[in-house]
C-alpha cells in the first residue's frame, strides 16, 4: 500500500540520520571498506561501528561480504549517493539565502 511505501522510505531514511553513518557512507562511496578499515577511519570501538553497519545493512543501504577472515561493506545500490548530493545542494542554498539575509 501507499502508507507501507512510506514507512519503508521513513526507515531508510532514518538509517541515515546519524552523522557517524553519514560519514560511513561517505567512506564507503570511494570504495568497499571492512570493519577495521571503517573502525580506523572513524575512531570508535568495534562493536559500536558493528552497530552503526548492521542498521544500514538492516536498512538495505549497505551490504556485507565476507572474504576469508575479513567482512567488507560496500552499498547494495550506489544511488543513494544521489540523495546525499542533494542534501549538499540544499545546504550550499541555505547558506546563500543566510548570507543574502544579513
Amino acid at each position: 500500500s501507499e502508507v507501507e511505501r512510506f514507512i519503508l522510505r521513513a526507515n531508510i531514511i532514518k538509517a541515515l540520520a546519524h552523522p557517524t553513518r553519514l560519514f560511513i557512507m561517505h567512506k564507503i562511496a570511494e570504495r568497499r571498506l571492512s570493519v577495521n578499515e571503517l573502525r580506523d577511519l572513524v575512531g570508535d570501538d568495534l562493536s559500536t561501528i558493528s552497530k552503526h553497519l548492521g542498521l544500514l545493512q538492516k536498512s538495505g543501504i549497505m551490504k556485507r561480504e565476507k572474504e576469508g577472515t575479513c567482512v567488507y561493506y560496500s552499498f547494495r545500490n550506489p544511488c543513494i549517493m544521489n540523495f546525499m548530493d542533494c542534501i549538499e545542494e540544499l545546504i550550499k542554498e541555505n547558506a546563500l539565502d543566510d548570507l543574502k539575509s544579513l
